[in-house]
């Protein structure tokens, strides 16, 4: 598809600032998406007989929306992955609480309305509930109980549930296009033709909602946070996503489309490209789903497997034999390529609320990471002996999350070590992610007692400047590309040589080609980034 870059007062080129929610660089025209088919809903009173014909309507379509969730389940199980379709059996055991549907026919019973009003109430004061408690976590969840109301409303009124557009007769509904929504659902993800699709773009839905969960699984750039970008464009505008930094951009010029070449006009994204001398390209992954697309694009090894989105994709903390399914056919997956493991990095943007943690006024400083692990010894000891197992069958690194000095990785080290004493295990390489600026000023001291290092680009930048890398507001200042930053990044590639360390950069600082040049001039010689980034990485420094 060629994109116009139009110059006129009303085709200004405009930039907003969002939230990154799944990565990647994507460029298009826009469908604007639409759900508002249940604006007009009936509403009426009923008495007598016509009490019980509402609650058979809604005993009906409550049938009905489980029948089409399973067969969600089974569609997303087989064309994604198993914990992606925990998503959507979620939305079945909430549809299917007793209490749900309990006060759902007092209603009509007690409010004599009819079975629209019944859902439309009922659902609507659970989605208000969730909104307003103070876990950012629980709030995304919110989203489900939304889907929920408007599967059920579909069936009541016997409406098509497949997409709408808010475009004329001639709209693509997708099609090579960017949707633009209001929020994120994970049936809008699932739903459309995917395979066609080029990226998102939404006023809300953060990056833990199962929306974000998917779009990431499915290899989707997507940015959320834009307010009011619904109602301030239309279908066929041309428009630039930027999944890595959280950018958008509305009818970008010809000089801001350079910037992207393999997004340039008619140019295809690129296929799989070979490795090359001079720099390891390795893969970032969240679910064990997405090892297919490492293994498509040839990379050079799972340089970060981040463990923790299986849990929040489960939505429930997973046991040892559930965690050794998923690690394995990782490994197994990249047949004798190296596989590095983090360790779950719950917290902060990644809350979890099946784990009962306590709120916190700030969750970025608060029990994240490393403090969580030491906090929750049950989980390490868990995750520790799933990876023991596990590195019997390929090579298995374990990365430390969030430590702050090399006390504290020893500490967890012998934790992890504890755990799996009476198991046989082949050779765990262990190492720590720098991103917390007190380890990076204490590099030579840990890489001492560590087998290796990664630089966590995400983090370090947030806590470097001091500027929350998932607020809209301060967006603009998430910038890595500063004198101080390739100061530390220097610092640190000197105190892995000087103690014979390897250390890499796997945050998305990496997988930007303009960068990648400057990690390389520092001496970083390994990077890993999302698998669909590969590519075009690797065409960068032929």
């Amino acid at each position: 598809m060629t994109l116009r870059a139009s110059h006129d007062l009303h085709n200004a080129e405009t930039r907003f600032a969002g939230l990154p929610i799944s990565e990647g660089v994507a460029a298009g025209r826009v469908c604007l998406f639409n759900e508002r088919r249940h604006s007009n809903l009936p509403s009426y009173r009923v008495s007598g007989e016509g009490k019980g014909r509402e609650k058979r309507r809604l005993k009906s379509a409550i049938t009905a929306v489980v029948e089409r969730i399973d067969g969600l389940v089974r569609e997303v199980a087989d064309r994604v992955g198993p914990a992606e379709a925990e998503i959507f059996r979620a939305q079945k055991v909430i549809l299917q609480d007793p209490t749900l549907t309990k006060q759902m026919m007092e209603l009509v019973d007690d409010g004599n309305v009819n079975a629209e009003l019944a859902v439309t109430r009922t659902l609507d004061d659970y989605e208000t509930r969730i909104q307003e408690v103070d876990s950012e976590y629980i709030r995304e969840r919110s989203t489900d109980i939304g889907e929920i109301r408007r599967r059920l409303l579909d069936v009541l009124r016997n409406m098509n549930p497949s997409l709408q557009c808010a475009g004329e007769e001639h709209c693509q509904r997708g099609r090579n296009r960017v949707i633009v929504a209001e929020e994120l659902t994970p049936s809008l993800t699932v739903e459309l033709d995917t395979k066609h699709t080029i990226g998102f773009i939404t006023e809300r839905g953060g990056p833990t909602s199962h929306a974000a969960i998917l779009a990431r699984a499915l290899g989707i750039p997507a940015v959320s946070g834009i307010e009011g970008i619904h109602g301030l464009i239309s279908c066929g505008t041309d428009v630039l996503l930027d999944g890595d930094s959280g950018e958008v951009v509305i009818w970008p010029t010809e000089e801001t489309l350079r910037r992207h070449p393999m997004l340039g006009p008619g140019l295809p994204r690129p296929g799989a490209v070979g490795p090359v001398t001079g720099l390891r390209v390795m893969a970032n992954i969240s679910l064990a789903s997405e090892v297919a697309e490492a293994v498509e694009m040839r990379a050079e090894g799972i340089g970060m497997y981040r463990t923790e989105f299986e849990f929040i994709a489960a939505g429930r903390t997973l046991d040892e034999e559930e965690q050794f399914e998923r690690y394995v056919s990782v490994v197994r997956a990249m047949d004798g390529r190296p596989v590095t493991f983090r360790l779950l990095d719950i917290g902060g943007d990644k809350a979890a609320s099946f784990l009962d943690l306590p709120e916190e006024p700030n969750p970025h400083l608060g029990l994240r990471g490393a403090r969580l692990l030491l906090a929750r010894p049950d989980l390490l000891r868990t995750q520790a002996r799933a990876l023991a197992r596990v590195s019997t069958h390929g090579p298995v690194s374990v990365l430390y999350p969030m430590i702050v000095d090399r006390e504290q990785f020893l500490t967890l080290k012998e934790l992890f070590l504890e755990s799996i004493r009476d198991m046989h295990a082949e050779h765990l390489e262990h190492g720590v992610m720098f991103e917390v600026p007190s380890a990076c000023l204490q590099a030579r001291e840990i890489l001492q007692v560590a087998e290796f290092g990664s630089i966590g680009t995400n983090d370090l930048i947030q806590y470097l400047f001091a500027v929350d890398r998932n607020n809209e507001l301060v967006a603009r200042d998430y910038n890595p590309d500063r004198s101080v930053f390739w100061s530390l990044i220097g610092d640190l590639v000197n105190a892995a040589n000087e103690v014979g360390r390897p250390i890499s950069v796997c945050g998305e600082a990496a997988g930007n080609p303009a960068l990648l040049m400057k990690f390389t001039d520092a001496g970083i010689q390994t990077v890993s980034v999302s698998a669909r980034l590969i590519p075009g990485l690797r065409l960068a420094v032929c």
